[in-house]
């Protein structure tokens, strides 16, 4: 009795080589990848040290102008080489303009902004982003609008609103209209839609957590990064801003912005001494950016990582 051979079956996947590595082995293979340090060529360092040249060259140009008199920095070519008058005219400049108690304001008002912000679009973030009710992508939208709308629109009744609750010239008439942004709520429920499993807040319900024990147990150690970036962002706007604190204050209790108008005041305006006035104002935002520059950067990229 002869057996007959089955005949070979045609429509089976052809295993090629490379398909055991495209399994298990081939992700391994792809995180290596990943994790590996790339290097970067001539023209990238080139780049590199022309964008910080050109960021670097307006702080540099301050220095230099604050550091001549007036009528050196109006003569053409004008100096590129610090001069010998820059701690006489910043000592000119910090009195001139009381910058003393305008950076405690400044300070004051940015401080409180920025943790405001980032406390409050975080929160709104959050319910935008993971939690469900009626009318959520109406009012997202309504908040997103008001980004639309110019500031200067809502001037004439913002003042009248700070005068009749007795806050013209103080503080809490610059601190109150600004203790949320729309742009601060937008960028927190970006980020926290993408950071955020679904899964933990899930895990939370079924522990017998409300939202705000998960908005502090888990949300907060996640968007700590974004978090960190939103203070920055915020809290630097908030110093240099100028429009607002300008018609609500005065020069008796002024924001270092206001303050350095006073710099400018006269027929003729000594623009070393205005220069100095600007560097003073930087100073403390290169400050704080030297402190806490290697933690928010070092937070964003962990952040960017996703394991």
């Amino acid at each position: 009795m002869t057996t007959q051979s089955l005949p070979a079956r045609t429509d089976a996947p052809a295993r090629t080589p490379g398909a055991k590595a495209s399994g298990r082995g081939g992700r391994r293979l792809l995180r290596q990848r990943a994790g590996r340090q790339h290097h970067a060529g001539p023209l990238a360092y080139v780049l590199l040290a022309v964008m910080a040249i050109l960021s670097i060259f307006p702080l540099y140009w301050t220095m230099v102008a604050a550091s001549t008199d007036n009528t050196r920095v109006s003569q053409t070519p004008p100096p590129f080489l610090p001069g010998p008058n820059l701690f006489s005219n910043l000592a000119r400049a910090w009195d001139e303009a009381a910058m003393g108690k305008a950076m405690i304001n400044s300070l004051i008002v940015a401080g409180v902004i920025a943790l405001s912000t980032v406390l409050f679009a975080t929160l709104a973030g959050f319910a935008f982003a993971k939690l469900r009710f009626k009318g959520r992508n109406a009012l997202l939208m309504l908040v997103i609008g008001t980004m639309m709308v110019p500031p200067q629109l809502a001037v004439v009744p913002l003042f009248m609103m700070m005068a009749d609750l007795g806050w013209s010239q103080q503080l809490p008439a610059v601190i109150f209209p600004t203790l949320v942004s729309a742009v601060g709520v937008f960028f927190m429920r970006q980020y926290l839609t993408e950071a955020l499993p679904d899964e933990l807040v899930e895990a939370g319900r079924v522990d017998g957590a409300h939202s705000l024990r998960i908005f502090f147990s888990i949300v907060l150690p996640i968007a700590r990064p974004a978090m960190a970036v939103l203070f920055m962002i915020t809290f630097v706007h908030a110093w240099n801003d100028f429009f607002w604190p300008f018609v609500v204050l005065d020069m008796t209790n002024p924001t270092v912005p206001v303050a350095l108008t006073q710099l400018s005041a006269g027929y003729v305006r000594d623009q070393s001494l205005i220069m100095a006035g600007a560097l003073l104002g930087t100073l403390p935002l290169l400050a704080m950016f030297i402190v806490f520059g290697r933690q928010i950067v070092s937070g964003i990229m962990a952040g960017a990582v996703k394991g």
